[in-house]
């Protein structure tokens, strides 16, 4: 090797030093691009072949392009919704239309590979990056948000039009108040079951209870006239037991003798009499007709009356009962054993009519209301209120119960139906449970509200959703009430999720997915081709591409250029240094070629 073999040897040098700098050219030149990969340089020697290795000779350089492809840039967010980064490995599917045909672009059908993010949505509605790819992707269920192909397509979202969806279904949860504060309960009667906070059906010319239940009304029975020893009528201050001439009953009631209430549902309580110091169903011989009657009262729920020596009892409206007694101090009171005292029934009918409505409104509390629509997506305004129709501070033989009604007009007036019953029983457990129902989906037929047709819905109360609290505001306290009915809508906007869902926002409100990015990876990743805008195609060596990723997209946000500034000045001065030194090589040949001419002189 000789001294013109160094010039060249440093010839390639310079070349090779030439093309790193073209490279960390470009990398400080794109250091803010969105995607951007680096090119690192690496240099190869080229050696001479040599018979001896003694006599080998350094040889040549030449350099080669190093991707960092698999280099991830900085993913920092972004305020537009449509922008995506790439966390890991993984490449959008895009394609670039070849040409553009009445405002339509036409592909070619061939897919590139890129990581930049930077799409927006064009005219067309198609999502295009700052390099002008266009995204790809697949179709999603809108119910179910899963991909119905694996095939991406150029997506497009122009014009999408959501039909409307009839309403199926309601979700509600609430807590209804123990002691319902209604619009009679301050003025009625005490222990009646509107001054407990409910509906009373004898208040109302229908019975709204559901279609198939049974309203129970208070039944009387009055015994005949009973006087006292001194001759006169019996009042609640007569005693029991007393000798001639006092204000007592006629025959004293002894120790031992007993009243029992035997009730239709299976309750039987039994009063016994005692000389004295009375507790629980115990009663004192000497103690008062009014305090008998105040302890039958606490059984049946209603209190006997004494009119001109006459005792009225009350059957209540829990069950039905019996009093029987072999005392004759019983008989002494007005009654021959057994006395049966039968609730009147009416059924039920499940509606409200116009005429009941300011009764209805007065004992009932509002439920919440809610928007719902028709198969034309018609909106229809869904009013509910509450009425609690039975309820245990009444007495043995009752039960927290609640009746739920929607209005089905309103406008209603004179028999025209108002309001309708659910036809459901909501029964509560003394903790505020409820035990009934015990499904958590109620269907509600056929629900027409102001000549709208809805049809047929569902209320769905999931487990611990109904609940019966103490509540000092007395009315219900709704913490959920929505449905799953909408009108039809226009898109108005979309976005990319974190898990690369593309989202449409329709004039309607409603918030409907779209599309689902696809990624697509290789097994050579640094060996993919790459073109302008960031795009990469397969080649040979990178193998073809495999849609999935093990990378995940990251909504409203970019990936930046992997460039590191720092470290493309560091290569810039060590590529300046080693250029500068193969030019002294050459000069140095020079010198000593200019030295062998002169030996010739």
């Amino acid at each position: 090797m000789g001294i013109f073999d160094a010039m060249n040897t440093s010839v390639s040098g310079l070349s090779a030093q030439s093309f790193a700098l073209q490279n960390i050219s470009g990398n400080i030149a794109n250091a803010s691009t969105v995607g951007y990969k680096g090119i690192g340089t690496s240099f190869e020697d080229l050696i001479p072949n040599a018979t001896n290795p003694t006599r080998q000779n350094a040889g040549g350089v030449t350099a080669f392009a190093k991707a960092t492809i698999t280099t991830q840039g900085t993913v920092s967010t972004s305020s537009v919704a449509t922008n995506m980064a790439i966390n890991g490995d993984g490449f959008f599917n895009v394609q670039k239309a070849s040409s553009v045909v009445d405002n339509v672009p036409v592909f070619t059908g061939v897919t590139n590979y890129t990581r930049r993010g930077d799409f927006q949505l064009n005219a067309n509605g198609n999502l295009i990056n700052g390099a002008g790819y266009y995204l790809m992707g697949v179709a999603v269920d809108p119910k179910t948000g899963n991909a119905t192909g694996n095939v991406p397509t150029v997506l497009q979202f122009a014009n999408n039009f959501v039909p409307a969806q009839a309403t199926t279904a309601i979700q509600y949860a609430a807590n209804l108040p123990t002691q319902p504060k209604t619009g009679a309960s301050g003025n009625a009667a005490t222990g009646t079951l509107v001054a407990a906070g409910g509906l009373n059906s004898a208040d109302l010319s229908n019975v709204p209870l559901p279609v198939g239940t049974n309203f129970y009304a208070d039944s009387t029975v009055t015994g005949g006239t009973a006087v006292n020893k001194n001759a006169a009528n019996i009042t609640t201050s007569t005693l029991l037991s007393g000798a001639a001439a006092t204000d007592s009953i006629t025959t004293n009631f002894t120790a031992g003798d007993t009243i029992t209430l035997t009730g239709s549902a299976g309750d039987v309580v039994t009063f016994t009499f005692v000389a004295s110091g009375a507790s629980g169903t115990q009663i004192n011989v000497g103690d008062s007709v009014g305090t008998l009657l105040a302890k039958i009262a606490a059984v049946t729920g209603v209190q006997p009356t004494i009119t001109a020596g006459k005792i009225t009892l009350h059957s209540g409206s829990g069950e039905n009962w019996s009093l029987s007694s072999a005392s004759a101090g019983f008989t002494a009171l007005g009654f021959t054993s057994p006395v049966a005292l039968n609730r009147t029934a009416s059924a039920g009918t499940g509606i409200v009519i116009g005429n009941d409505l300011t009764n209805f409104n007065n004992e009932t509390i509002s439920g919440g209301a809610v928007t719902a629509y028709n198969s034309a997506g018609t909106p229809v305004n869904v009013q509910l209120r509450w009425g609690k129709v039975d309820s245990s501070t009444l007495g043995t033989g009752h039960k927290d119960i609640w009746n739920l009604f929607y209005q089905t007009n309103s406008s209603a007036t004179g028999s025209t139906v108002a309001w309708q019953n659910v036809g459901t029983n909501f029964t509560f457990a003394s903790d505020g449970s409820l035990t009934s129902p015990t499904t958590s989906s109620i269907s509600i037929p056929n629900i027409v509200v102001d000549g709208t047709t809805l049809g047929t819905v569902s209320l769905n109360i999931s487990s611990g959703a109904l609940t019966q609290y103490a509540s000092t505001i007395g009315s219900a306290t709704i913490n959920n009430i929505t449905q799953n009915g909408f009108a039809a809508g226009q898109l108005q906007s979309v976005a990319v999720n974190n898990s690369g869902i593309v989202t449409g926002t329709f004039s309607n409100g409603q918030t409907i997915n779209l599309a689902q990015v696809t990624l697509s990876h290789f097994n050579g990743t640094n060996y993919l081709k790459a073109l302008d805008g960031g795009a990469y195609e397969a080649t040979d060596q990178s193998g073809q591409a495999i849609i999935g990723a093990s990378g995940k997209i990251s909504g409203g946000s970019l990936e930046g250029s992997n460039t590191d500034i720092a470290d493309e000045f560091t290569k810039l001065i060590v590529t300046q240094q080693a250029y500068s030194a193969n030019t002294k090589v050459i000069t140095t040949a020079n010198s000593m070629v200019q030295d062998l001419l002169n030996v010739l002189r």
